[in-house]
């Protein structure tokens, strides 16, 4: 077979990170068949890490959510033919009528615009979230596969997109093992802190989970909220709702930070919390277990279905639910160290190779349905 993947994403956090495991095992699990690579132009051969010569690469400056990528990428893919492409992304160009697999990692957009953030005219922004919706459910319908990354996505998009679920294959996205050469800093913090990792859109959360550290503090005044997550419009809003109830002295945003830096955040932290309303997977969670630390996440179906018992879980909605919950960590951590154990265990069924495993046979299984 000759294969294209779209790793124009390649330097994007959570995306990026799945094309780039992806990529990295499949290169050393396949070498049948050919693979075509489409990246962006200022992507450094470097940092590609290619080292199979059945693999070819195809710089172009195609953007995501452009005119361009509906209009020219589609000429782009076609001229080099692909017996199948691998969309790691929902914006798939409507017009490319060629066999195509697509992965979606949620549908946290359709129930939590962004459009605050946006430097658009609302209806502006809003006439592109119509277009969104319109293109992923296209896309979806017009795979051959649907990839996605939790049984509780899969139940979103057969919800939402109106395709069959038989089309729909969950395949786990691994956890590197980001201990590994990586010495945790050994200076210690000389205050009790619990952590946050990740961004501060709407449905993360955070503004309730400042609510609930009001009150904590209230008991104890020594304990510490840390935000770990690159600033941009939703972090510096927070920042300034901190600063305004004068508890920056409390909830600390570190910004972006090092591996190694959070890799001692984790071994130093209280607890790991989560409060998200919607996510597609929840990989700080299982980062926090694979350092040993404890992990406080909301009870929404996708964090019960990636973390199960080695969890404690709160309603995300109720201030109270998660105040009583640090308050028990902060009496007696001790108690609850079984659920870190069960962390560490149930890291094993989580896998990069396992994920390119199944992704391959996704490949190989939509050539074949096409052939019959």
């Amino acid at each position: 077979m000759r294969i294209g993947i779209d790793a124009r994403l390649w330097n994007e956090t959570g995306v990026g990170r799945y094309i780039r495991n992806l990529v990295w095992e499949l290169q050393v699990l396949d070498k049948k068949n050919d693979y075509t690579l489409f990246v962006s132009k200022e992507l450094r051969s470097e940092d590609l890490r290619l080292k199979n010569e059945k693999w070819k690469i195809v710089e172009t400056d195609i953007r995501w959510h452009t005119l361009k990528e509906q209009l020219q990428f589609p000429k782009i893919l076609e001229k080099e033919n692909l017996d199948l492409v691998h969309f790691p992304y929902f914006s798939v160009p409507i017009y490319y009528n060629k066999p195509f697999v697509i992965t979606i990692h949620d549908l946290i957009i359709n129930h939590y615009p962004t459009g605050k953030a946006s430097t658009l005219p609302s209806p502006i922004y809003y006439l592109k979230l119509m277009g969104y919706k319109f293109i992923i459910k296209q896309a979806a319908q017009k795979a051959q596969e649907i990839i996605t990354v939790s049984q509780s996505t899969k139940n979103e998009i057969v919800k939402h997109l109106q395709v069959s679920d038989e089309k729909i294959i969950v395949t786990y996205e691994g956890v590197e093992n980001r201990e590994k050469g990586k010495k945790s800093k050994d200076k210690k913090f000389n205050y009790p802190f619990f952590l946050y990792v990740g961004n501060a859109y709407p449905h993360k959360n955070i503004e309730r989970l400042i609510d609930v550290f009001v009150l904590v503090i209230k008991d104890y005044p020594d304990v510490k909220l840390v935000l770990v997550g690159n600033k941009n419009y939703f972090y510096e809003r927070l920042e300034q709702r901190v600063k305004g109830m004068y508890m920056d002295k409390h909830i600390l945003f570190t910004g972006n930070i090092t591996e190694e830096e959070l890799i001692s955040l984790y071994h130093q932290a209280n607890a790991l919390i989560l409060p998200s309303l919607m996510e597609g997977f929840g990989l700080p969670g299982l980062e926090a277990m694979q350092s040993g630390c404890l992990v406080l996440a909301s009870d929404i179906p996708v964090f019960k279905e990636i973390y199960q018992d080695a969890a404690i879980y709160f309603n995300p909605l109720e201030i109270e639910s998660l105040s009583a919950t640090i308050r028990e960590v902060l009496q007696d951590k001790k108690k609850f160290q079984p659920f870190i154990e069960k962390g560490k265990k149930r890291l094993g069924d989580f896998s990069w190779r396992k994920m390119a495993e199944n992704t391959l046979k996704i490949y190989e299984s939509s050539t074949r349905v096409r052939s019959d």
